[in-house]
């Protein structure tokens, strides 16, 4: 099978679509729930408004994920510091942990 180059005239080059360096992050809480959602966007809006440079710098959310099991999982794109901690950027009770890092 040929190696496919071009798609509608553009260079076609590995990545994988969503920029140079991407991670998914995983929170997890036990009141991470429908009716607790204010946790969830607070660690949000912590992420993109950044905090202390080289400890949780600001980063893009490219998509969030949520489930009713106390989990939700979010990409963000940049190369920002994130420290994966307990009571994750000021949200107590709130861990974070890195699940993947795609960096082309």
């Amino acid at each position: 099978m040929a190696e496919v180059t071009k798609v509608n005239g553009v260079d076609v080059i590995a990545g994988n679509g969503l920029g140079p360096n991407t991670r998914i992050i995983s929170l997890s809480k036990a009141a991470i729930t429908t009716t607790a959602i204010a946790d969830l966007n607070a660690v949000v809006a912590a992420m993109t408004a950044g905090g202390v440079k080289g400890v949780d710098d600001a980063v893009t959310i490219a998509g969030v994920a949520h489930t009713a099991t106390g989990v939700a999982h979010i990409a963000v794109q940049g190369t920002g510091v994130l420290t994966p901690l307990e009571n994750y950027r000021g949200v107590t009770g709130v861990t974070a942990a890195l699940v993947a890092e795609f960096d082309l």
